[in-house]
């Protein structure tokens, strides 16, 4: 067995989200000098569960064996059948993680560095298109470049989130959104705070907003309850202001009025 690609592979599987939990079975199917093997891996993310099979193969020309591609397939809760996709392992740029994977097949956005046809790095957000399919049965990609005008920062600071005051804490936010995650915020309206989940939308230029019952909130609706809860907070103050007063009128000692007497 060739050690050091063993150590190759070992941190490439490892980079790629699966973990240390196959560096037995990875080391096992390399002393067998088979043509080609598979690692099996399965995550839960929440009561989502992602099945991965790990595809390697040998060398034609040496002993050096190469982790080609994996094949993941998504069950959701209560779901019938499982959402399955292929995803090719780059050797420059461009891997989906085992966790970015699941944010795909899952439908949400993930921000990546990738390599054109002509070897250029370039910069671009990836989303599954679930209704387009190529030959091999894999969802096609939809891309959305730099040039297509979605800024994850500036959308992200037209909301209400507390996390943002923060340096490290926005760095932190705006880094999990990137890799596809649905984003728990809080929401500062006034003195209210609401606990709410954020994804980034690059199709739509925006990001999308969900309550803890997994609701859709619309920005105008967020606004709206905004303006309303400053109101409400104001007719607060003057209702104390008046009560206050009133309080004061009655405890204050009333003076007496007497008769004028002439002399």
């Amino acid at each position: 067995m060739n050690e050091k690609n063993f150590e190759y592979l070992k941190d490439q599987i490892k980079f790629t989200g699966f973990g240390q939990d196959l560096e037995a079975a990875l080391k096992a199917n390399l002393a067998k000098a088979q043509n080609e093997f598979r690692l099996s891996h399965t995550a839960q993310h929440g009561k989502d569960e992602l099945s991965s099979s790990l595809h390697f193969k040998k060398s034609a020309q040496s002993d050096m064996y190469f982790f080609n591609s994996y094949d993941a397939a998504l069950k959701k809760e209560n779901a019938e059948q499982a959402i399955k996709q292929t995803f090719y392992i780059n050797r420059q740029a461009g891997n989906i993680t085992q966790k970015e994977a699941y944010n795909l097949l899952d439908g949400r956005a993930v921000n990546k560095d990738l390599i054109s046809k002509e070897g250029a790095l370039y910069n671009a957000w990836v989303q599954l298109d679930f209704k387009d399919t190529a030959q091999n049965g894999n969802y096609k990609f939809k891309q959305f470049s730099e040039k297509y005008g979605f800024d994850l920062e500036k959308s992200v600071a037209k909301l209400p989130i507390k996390e943002l005051s923060d340096v490290n804490e926005k760095t932190r936010v705006l880094e999990s959104l990137g890799k596809g995650n649905r984003q728990a915020v809080t929401f500062q309206q006034n003195v209210n705070e609401q606990r709410v989940f954020l994804e980034a939308n690059p199709q739509f230029k925006t990001v999308t907003v969900y309550d803890q019952n997994n609701r859709r909130l619309t920005i105008d609706g967020l606004r709206q309850s905004e303006r309303e809860g400053a109101s409400q907070k104001q007719n607060e103050k003057k209702d104390a202001k008046q009560q206050q007063k009133a309080d004061s009128d009655q405890t204050a000692p009333k003076t007496r009025k007497g008769k004028k007497v002439s002399v």
